[in-house]
């Protein structure tokens, strides 16, 4: 047959018979055919916009694949209408709004199809098609791989999808297509994508890989099966679901994912079956909203690579967990907020290194029958309004078994908690709770701690070997209600001394350290007659003055020239914001929160104090007062007790300013499993939560908080800029020195200036110089070895009484 030419084999037995020959274009070699007849193509690249009317066959010859082009310079290349059999073809599309193989009637078998091209799609079916497409690739760099809409349907068996893009296989118009052992890959859109109402999509033995978007994206109303697949390698989510969207997957792989492996919201419906979800950056499933619903039965999902919950359910949604396994997480189990649910039943979840399930913000969890191993703690209902029920679970090996704080009020009955480090069960901070028929073995600590006066009931519970005791009810202190305090009854233990019931008062030798309202008091395990420092709260009045009164103070102080052209720039910016806004104005978005470096007595804290009433007095905060804390009041030695610590300061400091200075303590370089880092990922939710209702500030030696501001990802870019306090100078320092006189009613005698100064610049400047607390010093000593002088004059003068002289200065340290 000769180059360029189509051979058509007439195989019926009509008298048409002049229809075999050859025909020099494909065209008119189709023109002349008719159903049943086979038309093959002789090698060669053909110019043509072939439409395909009739039941024919047009192949490419055999043991030659890839040697006929079908590659017009605009258009369409092929087009097919009828239930043709098409093979072995090489389609090539160069129109950018149109599909290089388009399918519009009948049920067409293709086979063995290759298209290249930078087409709007590489293959689209469209209308009644129904086409079975086997062994065909697409390589569009440019636009969808397969498209498959407007009610179009088919069967594609091991068909590849090489590049696209845009989605690899877009089903959208209430087409169904289905897939079998397909692979899509290097697609820049979704993998694999269903919208639309009464759009529908399965998919069988499919891997969907290296795709720089979702794997899986189905929206819409639309609904999806898929069976025996594989994705992973995506840049974004592995599967995301939204709007009304409806999914099952079974015997399904999600992995190597860097977002959440599963995302759904919506009121979108998902069901696995038999699935794994492994390596994931961020959520295992990430459900949220009302009527969202995860139905999860024999699944696992473990071997986070992130520092995410494995499985997230907020907003309302619900997930159900039926004999699952999550292991080798961050955190298995995070419930939030109002109406959202978690039920988990005959599942295990272990190695888990904080918390296993975490219940807050009005959520409910109900576990049944699981069993909860290796984790920091077991389960934690964390506030007002959270609860649920933990019935007939095992938890062993945790640090601590169940948390129960601020109000939060679970059952919790017939479980076991085995071998905890901390606490069996620890009840803080307003917590409530009702433990039935519960047992604690071997803890390290205590088996029931129920501290703050926490109304618990506690019935037929039991303790054995617990190293502290197997009861402590610490009280709440002068503070607490009356009646305060646990309900128990026919709790034992295997102590020779029993059971000691709470009592009104606290025994002497053990005195509940109580930090603040509303703080844990006493660490479980820990017994101490000193008082912790109180976190310094300033009383929190509306401000008297105007930003310009501040400012006028800020100015006063000694030095500090380049902080106080900081303020005032900041200052400035977000007074012009305010009166943009006034005006109808967009205004800029100002960062408040500041970090300041320098050496202690630098003039760090009145300066954050002087920061938040200015911004009290031009209405960007509603109070302005300054809370100060450091690490210990931030970090706790318990098990969850750090983020209850963070929450409560920065409740304190709601409406002003949340100072904490030496910030570098929370991230120490050798920080190994120190509970700082939980106070800094605290702190950095609660800034973004409640961005508008807390200034913080971070403060210490420069190079220290370089490195804390390197340690969370999240904590830099919580910051607007950074100020820094430079040393005081012997000069400044004199005039710190003359203030104080003054303030004080002393006045530096002849020759006292120049003395000072000398001082000042032969002083030692080591790590522990004080700078402005160092001139304060100064002054004091003066003063006091003024007294010791004048106190032997029988009747001083004025001047005695108020003269300060060089010899009153201190010894050099």
């Amino acid at each position: 047959m000769a180059q360029g030419t189509v051979q058509v084999t007439h195989t019926g037995t009509s008298r048409w018979r002049r229809r075999t020959g050859e025909y020099a274009s494909l065209a008119a070699a189709l023109e002349a055919a008719a159903d049943g007849d086979v038309l093959t193509v002789a090698p060669g690249t053909y110019r043509e916009n072939l439409v395909v009317q009739r039941a024919v066959t047009l192949r490419g010859p055999e043991g030659s694949p890839g040697s006929v082009r079908i590659a017009p310079l605009d258009g369409v290349p092929l087009t097919v209408r009828a239930s043709a059999v098409v093979q072995d073809l090489h389609v090539e599309g160069q129109d950018a709004a149109a599909p290089a193989l388009l399918v519009e009637e009948g049920a067409p078998e293709l086979s063995d199809v290759r298209v290249v091209t930078r087409s709007a799609a590489g293959i689209e079916v469209r209308g009644g098609a129904r086409p079975t497409m086997r062994r065909c690739t697409v390589d569009n760099p440019a636009g969808i791989g397969i498209a498959v809409v407007d009610g179009g349907g088919g069967v594609f068996e091991e068909c590849e999808v090489v590049a696209a893009g845009q989605a690899g296989i877009a089903v959208r118009g209430g087409a169904h297509p289905r897939l079998e052992r397909c692979r899509i890959h290097h697609a820049s859109g979704s993998g694999l994508t269903a919208t639309g109402e009464n759009s529908s999509l399965e998919a069988v033995g499919c891997e969907i890989y290296e795709v720089r978007g979702s794997g899986v994206q189905v929206t819409g109303r639309a609904t999806a099966h898929l069976t025996d697949c594989d994705v992973h390698r995506t840049t974004a989510d592995g599967v995301t679901l939204d709007t009304d969207a409806v999914l099952t997957l079974a015997d399904c792989r999600i992995h190597d994912i860097p977002e959440n492996a599963v995302d759904l919201r919506s009121r979108s419906v998902l069901t696995l079956t038999r699935t794994t979800v492994r390596q994931f950056g961020r959520n295992g499933l990430s459900v949220w909203d009302p009527g969202t619903r995860v139905d999860a039965n024999q699944c696992e999902i473990f071997d986070s690579t992130g520092d995410y919950p494995a499985v997230w359910v907020s907003d309302g949604a619900t997930a159900v967990l039926d004999s699952c396994r999550v292991h080798d997480v961050p955190d298995a189990l995070f419930v939030l907020d109002r109406g959202s649910r978690a039920d988990v039943v005959d599942s295990d979840l272990s190695q888990v290194r904080n918390t296993a399930v975490s219940v807050s913000d009005g959520a409910t969890a109900q576990l049944d029958d699981c069993r909860i191993r290796d984790a920091a703690t077991g389960a934690w209902f964390r506030d007002h309004g959270s609860g649920g029920t933990l019935s007939n679970c095992t938890l062993d090996g945790n640090q601590t078994g169940v948390i129960v704080t601020k109000g939060a009020d679970p059952t919790i009955e017939r479980c076991t908690v085995d071998s905890p480090a901390e606490a069996g069960f620890y009840v803080s901070a307003g917590g409530r709770g009702t433990f039935q028929n519960c047992r604690v073995r071997g803890s390290a600590g205590y088996g029931f701690h129920v501290i703050d006066g926490c109304r618990t009931t506690l019935r037929k519970c039991r303790t054995e070997r617990c190293a502290r005791g197997g009861y402590e009810f610490a009280d709440g202190g002068p503070d607490a209600a009356a009646g305060a305090g646990p309900e128990v009854e026919d709790c034992t233990s295997d102590e020779s001394a029993g059971l000691r019931q709470p009592s009104p008062a606290p025994e002497p030798a053990v005195q509940t350290v109580r930090q603040s309202p509303g703080l844990l008091g006493a660490i479980p395990g820990q017994r101490s007659t000193e008082q912790e420092p109180l976190l310094a709260a300033a009383e929190p009045e509306k401000p008297a003055r105007t930003s310009k009164d501040v400012l006028g103070e800020l100015d006063a102080l000694v030095g500090l020239e380049s902080v106080k052209r900081e303020v005032r720039a900041l200052t400035d910016m977000i007074e012009v914001g305010r009166r943009r806004q006034q005006a109808g104005l967009k205004a800029a978005s100002v960062k408040r929160h500041l970090v300041f470096t320098g050496s202690p007595g630098t003039g760090k804290t009145t300066v954050a104090r002087l920061y938040g009433e200015i911004l009290a007095s031009l209405g960007v905060l509603e109070k302005g007062h300054l809370v100060e804390v450091s690490r210990v009041d931030l970090v706790g030695e318990h098990i969850g007790s750090t983020a209850i610590r963070t929450q409560e300061a920065f409740d304190k400091a709601r409406g002003g300013v949340l100072f904490i200075d030496e910030a570098y303590a929370l991230s120490p370089e050798d920080s190994g499993r120190d509970f700082g880092k939980e106070a800094i990922d605290t702190l950095v939710k609660l800034m973004e939560d409640h961005r508008d209702a807390v200034v913080v500030i971070v403060a210490g030696y420069t190079a220290e908080m370089e490195r804390f501001l390197s340690v969370n990802p999240g904590v830099a870019s919580r910051f607007s800029r950074t100020i820094t306090f430079s040393d005081y100078g012997p000069d400044e320092l004199l005039r710190i020195v003359e203030q104080q006189a003054e303030e004080h009613e002393y006045r530096l005698g002849p020759g006292v200036a120049e003395a000072l100064l000398k001082y000042f610049t032969a002083i030692p400047k080591g790590p522990a110089f004080g700078n402005g607390r160092t001139a304060r010093q100064t002054f004091e000593a003066m003063v006091e070895r003024h007294a010791s002088r004048v106190a032997q004059v029988d009747e001083p003068s004025t001047d005695d009484l108020t003269l300060l002289y060089a010899e009153d200065l201190p010894e050099l340290p």
